[in-house]
Formats: structure tokens, C-alpha cells, sequence
């Protein structure tokens, strides 16, 4: 059994240790608190220290506050490697730090002595207490850190001029709140260093080895900032690299990795590095067989048989190439596909769910060549027909889970290069008919603007449109005219698909309440009375109607609402997956 050490200390008696070395590792995240987090653990302590703000009502015998733990282990140099509470220790340093700034100049002899404990605390010390103000108690090397420095020279001098880092930042403002106390309470201000040191309470978790502080770190929450999966596998690859001789250039292709995800991944919940490795995941879940449309914790998958699957060499690999796929999907990047995938990408960005991006890396993984490029035919195939399989089950089996044992099926396909056929899960042509004519489009379900991209891409000649634009959807025959002269004889059809296509933001917000005879003007573009070109739009349908068409009228939509259906089922058969 591992053994742990486990003392509740306040801060003196812990920062003051003679043995207190602690070390923020460069496999921990880069210093993260803000002025929000600041305040409220100014708050907290000032609320603690002066009860109803009266300085007598504090028992300073059997008061605590308690600030959360601190999990360490002891490093080869015998230092006290932070493995969960570096945010708040590093915060804790910076006010003791801004204290003794305001507190080391004073002559009281109550100055003096708050002076003297606090020295203690941020630097070491010799036998006698004197501090060795070259040697801090705590020091940094954070590999994707590029401002540690500042940390550790705002410690040693107590000056932050200049500098810009959230460090910085939070030194100025525990100055300006010390300052602001100290002109507040003039005769409490020996009172509440000493009362932060003496009764805020923390509890070091020392562990005998780091597998025995990652296990703890897996548990707990930072004070602030949650930890995310992507930290603990972070600190699982960094054991692995070391021990293979090859630590710095982990840490410079995890910091490079780090980067790379936050430009591309925008995921709801969780980090981005996060959403890169649950995608992966749907392919290691493939190879392994298991087509259970129950899903696993993405921690709990990959700490299976002790992080078996983050020591070996390929993965990370595998997970940086899969990323720089996603970059390029996102960057719409023609050099790694073709036109008619990157039409077909760009109708996957508006999907109505995110299962195609776990199958999509399930394909790419398991199709890549060693250049990392896909056949152009078998992608298109494979578009095609996640398109129309997800397309056509958001109608008939709405919501993400009745996806996953279809899909599920399929990935494991996919890792055997066997052919995706959804044999198992034929759509019934009548069925699928009878759902999408009777369906309510809606504008707040995801699949009214799904189809209104695959139907734009229907059309001949329709380019590709960049992701970096943002489409709403455009009522043709308009709500307002609706609402005015109530030339629909059935109201319903205003939301039929129909009298819906996808326009430009710009344009939308400028054409939503006009005939559609002035509308057009702004499908195709005008010069305004400064003679500034307005720019039309780039769906294709709508520039065309501008050009053929005076009116769009009730007996437009229904044709139109009906050739979409239609053209949607042939699609269907296109892709075989009609029964």
C-alpha cells in the first residue's frame, strides 16, 4: 500500500519549513488565475480575518480557514514536486510577497516582526532564520510557461514595473487591496498577515513516489481552475518521455500540441486538448472491438491497465497527426483534399450532431498513407454516406445516442477496411419519406440548417463557402409580408424547408423584412448611395431565383419543399442505405 503523508499545516508553519522546496514541474499548466479568482480569495480571507469587519470578534486560538490541499512528492533532488495546487500555492506566494513589500519597511516593532515570519516564507533560511535572499522557496519550470520569470523576479524583488504577466498582475492587485486596507483599517494592520499565516489552513498531501500523487491529483479539483483529463495525461507522457531520455522534446511538441488545439477545438465542455483525445479515443475503442453504445469516461478509458496506452511511442504520434487532420479540415486546406471533400467537410460542419467527428477520426486513422493523405474516391464515398446516414437518422431517430450503435458498428468496419454499409440499420424509404414531408423545420433544430447546406451544395455551381462565415437562415418569402398581407394560405408553410435557405449574417439581418422582389437586390449586391459595393451572396440557389424569378410565392415553396425531400431520398439511394 502507498504510504502518505498527510499533516494540516497553516501557512507558516508550512511555507516556513526549513525543508519546504517545492518546485512547479514543467509538466504542470502555465499560472492561470485572474482578478475574479483574486478577489474572492481576498474576500474570503479579509471576511475570515475580521468578522462583521471588527478585528476583536476573530478567536485567533481555534479560527480556521481552510484554503484546499496541496499533493506533492519528492523529486531525485529531493525537492517537493507540485503535482495539484500550484495555482493556488503560486497565488499564495505573490500575497505573502505583496505583504512583506508593504510590511518590510515599517519600523513598529509588530512590522518588524510580520516581516520577520514572512521572510521565512518565501525564502530560505539558515540556522539562525536569517533569509538567503538568493534562494526562494519556490521556483518554476514550467515548459509552456513563458512568463515563470517574471514570477520568480517579482519574489525575489518585490517589483513588478513594466511587466505585463498574469503573475504581475496578480501582485498588483493584492498591492492595491493591502494598500487600500491599510488606509481603511489603520489599527488592524498588524492583524491579518499574521492572522493569513497563523490560521489559514492548507493540507499537504506528501505521496512516497508521482504515480502515488497522480492517483490523488486524478481526484481532487483545483481551487479555481478544474483539472482536465488532458493535465493527467500530460503528466503520464512526460514520465514516459523522461525515462526514455527525451523530456525537452516532449515538452516543446506538447506545448506546440497545446497551441494547435486551442486554435481549432471549441468544445462545449472540457479543454480543447481534451476534445483532441476523446476523438482519438473512438479509434482506439475501435481497434479493441468494442462496439458498446455505453461510452466510457475519457479518463477512465485511457487509465486503463495503469496508462498502458500513453507509453507507447505512437500515440502521441498519432494523436498530433490526427490534430494537424482537424487543422486542416478546419482550414479548409486544399492541398491535403479535393474540391468535392472539402464541399462535403464543409456540409459535416453543420451537421446536426458531433458524431461525425469521432467517425471521421475513426476513418482517418485507420486510412491515413504515410504522408498522412486519403484516397479522394474512398473519402467522397465515405462523406456521402455519413452525410446521408446522419442526415437522415436526426429525422427518424432524433438525438446523439440513437446514433451510437450504428455508428459504433461501423468504426469497427472502418479499423478492419471493410466497406461502411449500415447494413444493419436500413433506412425504410416510405418511412424516411413520410418523416421529412411531415417534419417541422424549425429554426432552433440543428437539422433545418443541416439540410439547408446539403441542398445548397446541390446546386451546379455552387463554390465552396469558408467556415470563417457565419450563415443564418433566411426566410425567402418573408415573416413580415406573411404578417402584413397574409398571402400564405397555410401559415405553416412560412417554416417549411422549403421557404428556407442559408444566407450570409450580413446579408440576412439587411433583407429579413422585404418583398422578395427587393430582396434580390441584396442576394446579388449593390453600390449604395456612397458608392460603397455591397457584396451579394454566395449561395448559389438564391442568385439564381434573383435572376429567373419576380415573386417567390406559397406555390414556389411547396415545389421547392418537395424537390428538396425528394432530392433528399434519391440521395439516400445514391449512398444504398434504403431498404
Amino acid at each position: 500500500m502507498s504510504k502518505l503523508n498527510i499533516d494540516q499545516k497553516n501557512i507558516k508553519s508550512l511555507f516556513s519549513d526549513k525543508k519546504a522546496d517545492f518546485l512547479i514541474p514543467d509538466y504542470q499548466r502555465p499560472y492561470a488565475w485572474g482578478e475574479k479568482e483574486c478577489q474572492t480569495l481576498w474576500d474570503d480571507i479579509f471576511s475570515f480575518a475580521f468578522p462583521d469587519n471588527d478585528c476583536d470578534k476573530f478567536d485567533s486560538d481555534n479560527d480556521e480557514y481552510f484554503l484546499g490541499p496541496i499533493v506533492t512528492f519528492k523529486n531525485v533532488d529531493g525537492r517537493q514536486e507540485i503535482i495539484d495546487g500550484q495555482q493556488r500555492l503560486t497565488t499564495l506566494m505573490l500575497l505573502l510577497r505583496a505583504f512583506y513589500a508593504k510590511y518590510g519597511f515599517m519600523k513598529d516593532a509588530l512590522a518588524i516582526k510580520t516581516s520577520e515570519m514572512l521572510e521565512q516564507c518565501i525564502w530560505k533560511t539558515d540556522e539562525f532564520g536569517k533569509p538567503n535572499k538568493n534562494k526562494l522557496k519556490i521556483s518554476s519550470e514550467v515548459a509552456t510557461d513563458n512568463e515563470k520569470d517574471e514570477f520568480l523576479t517579482i519574489l525575489n524583488t518585490g517589483d513588478a514595473s513594466g511587466m505585463k504577466s498574469k503573475y504581475s498582475k496578480t501582485y498588483r492587485f493584492f498591492q492595491d487591496r493591502i494598500t487600500e486596507f491599510l488606509n481603511a483599517y489603520p489599527s488592524y494592520f498588524a492583524h491579518l498577515p499574521v492572522r493569513i499565516l497563523n490560521n489559514c489552513i492548507l493540507l499537504p498531501i506528501e505521496a512516497e513516489s508521482q504515480d502515488t500523487a497522480l492517483r490523488i491529483f486524478s481526484t481532487l479539483n483545483d481551487r479555481g481552475l478544474p483539472l482536465s483529463d488532458a493535465d493527467i495525461f500530460k503528466a503520464q507522457f512526460y514520465k514516459y518521455y523522461t525515462e526514455k531520455g527525451e523530456k525537452d522534446s516532449f515538452i516543446k511538441r506538447w506545448k506546440e500540441l497545446e497551441v494547435l488545439c486551442n486554435d481549432i477545438f471549441h468544445p462545449i465542455s472540457g479543454s480543447p486538448m481534451d476534445e483532441l483525445f476523446t476523438r482519438y479515443m473512438y479509434y482506439e475503442r475501435a481497434l479493441q472491438g468494442n462496439k458498446s453504445s455505453t461510452t466510457e469516461a475519457l479518463r477512465k478509458f485511457y487509465e486503463r491497465d495503469s496508462y498502458t496506452l500513453l507509453k507507447r511511442d505512437e500515440t502521441l504520434d498519432n494523436i498530433i497527426d490526427l490534430a494537424n487532420f482537424w487543422k486542416d479540415v478546419l482550414s479548409q486546406n486544399n492541398d491535403r483534399f479535393s474540391e468535392r471533400n472539402l464541399r462535403q467537410l464543409y456540409i459535416l460542419n453543420y451537421a446536426p450532431n458531433g458524431m461525425w467527428t469521432y467517425f471521421l477520426s475513426v476513418y482517418y486513422m485507420a486510412n491515413r498513407d504515410d504522408s498522412g493523405n486519403l484516397d479522394e474516391n474512398d473519402l467522397d464515398k465515405f462523406l456521402n454516406q455519413t452525410i446521408a446516414f446522419v442526415w437522415a437518422y436526426a429525422v427518424t431517430n432524433p438525438g446523439v445516442n440513437a446514433l451510437r450503435t450504428p455508428v459504433y458498428t461501423e468504426m469497427i468496419n472502418v479499423v478492419n477496411h471493410k466497406p461502411v454499409t449500415f447494413s444493419g440499420f436500413l433506412i425504410d424509404r416510405n418511412h424516411v419519406k413520410n418523416a421529412l414531408m411531415n417534419y417541422v423545420f424549425s429554426n432552433n433544430r440543428a437539422i433545418t440548417k443541416s439540410m439547408l447546406t446539403w441542398w445548397a451544395y446541390q446546386q451546379d455551381g455552387q463554390e465552396l463557402l469558408s467556415l470563417e462565415n457565419v450563415f443564418e437562415i433566411e426566410h425567402i418569402f418573408s415573416r413580415n409580408r406573411q404578417d402584413k398581407e397574409g398571402s400564405l394560405s397555410d401559415g405553416k408553410n412560412l417554416e417549411s424547408l422549403g421557404n428556407k435557405a442559408i444566407l450570409e449574417k450580413r446579408i440576412n439581418i439587411r433583407a429579413s423584412d422585404y418583398r422578395f422582389a427587393d430582396k434580390t437586390k441584396y442576394y446579388i449586391g449593390f453600390t449604395n448611395s456612397r458608392n460603397q459595393k455591397k457584396e451579394g451572396t454566395k449561395n448559389k440557389e438564391l442568385l439564381v431565383m434573383s435572376d429567373t424569378k419576380n415573386d417567390f410565392d406559397e406555390v414556389d415553396i411547396i415545389k421547392r419543399h418537395d424537390l428538396i425531400i425528394d432530392s433528399f431520398i434519391s440521395y439516400l439511394d445514391k449512398n444504398t442505405l434504403l431498404k
